[in-house]
């Protein structure tokens, strides 16, 4: 099986000093191609830090981070944005809409930075994809908390990239919404052949996942292949009593 995403001995910090903060202490992980992992821990193991490493929007201090067969290390900060422009689909909590532009405009958006002018059908299917064939028009503010997300995800899959990395897409979500967002990220894997890691602290979202890694102080310490809710929680809890 093809790897997507591979880190290696990822290490992140902060500071100097006496205010020097481990974030990454080594982390080694790969994602392979067409599957979907969570990665779960308490407040502070370094969670976001490990999906913004993956999506080069930030620099470790050391060690390698490889997307879709590219090492991350040599390329400026022009190169990472192409590749995160071609390669990586970020979704984040807030969303990252801009409100001036419709639902469409947003969607399209991806596209027309690659320099590429978006067909209005590739735009209707995205939206169609994701439940909003009727909502193109409507700016963010017109739209609720779980259209906006949505929206996110259509104009992340319309570039067609081949890992998606979400960070707590549904933290800010009613469990319908959450669910049905939850189901187009397991789509993504299951239809599209897509890559897709997800940043959850909710044992029910990442049980929609094929695993789940569990980090606790910038540490990889545990990997789970039964990702029933309950046992995840069961894990989680036991993990944040030993921190």
């Amino acid at each position: 099986m093809t790897t997507s995403v591979a880190l290696h001995e990822v290490r992140a910090t902060y500071g100097i000093g006496e205010r020097r903060v481990t974030a990454l202490a080594g982390v080694s992980a790969e994602f392979d191609a067409g599957t979907f992992t969570a990665v779960m821990g308490p407040s502070g193991s370094g969670k976001s830090t490990l999906l913004h490493c993956a999506a080069a929007l930030e620099r470790p201090s050391g060690g390698t981070v490889t997307v879709d067969g590219t090492d991350l290390g040599p390329l400026d900060e022009t190169a990472r944005t192409h590749l995160r422009r071609d390669r990586i689909g970020v979704i984040f909590q807030d969303y990252n809409l801009l409100s001036s532009l419709t639902a469409a405009q947003n969607v399209a958006l991806p596209l027309r930075l690659a320099g590429r002018k978006p067909k209005p059908e590739e735009v209707a299917q995205a939206l169609e994809a994701v439940g909003l064939a009727g909502r193109s028009a409507h700016r963010p503010s017109e739209l609720s908390g779980g259209e906006r997300q949505r929206v996110a995800i259509a104009r992340t899959i319309i570039a067609r990239p081949a890992v998606v990395l979400a960070d707590e897409p549904t933290g800010a979500l009613d469990s319908n919404t959450s669910r049905h967002v939850l189901e187009l990220l397991r789509g993504l894997v299951d239809t599209h052949g897509r890559t897709v890691v997800l940043v959850t602290h909710d044992p029910v979202a990442a049980g929609y996942a094929d695993r789940v890694l569990l980090l606790a102080d910038g540490r990889l310490v545990d990997e789970l292949s039964d990702v029933d809710a309950g046992h995840i929680a069961a894990r989680m809890a036991a993990l944040e009593a030993t921190c």
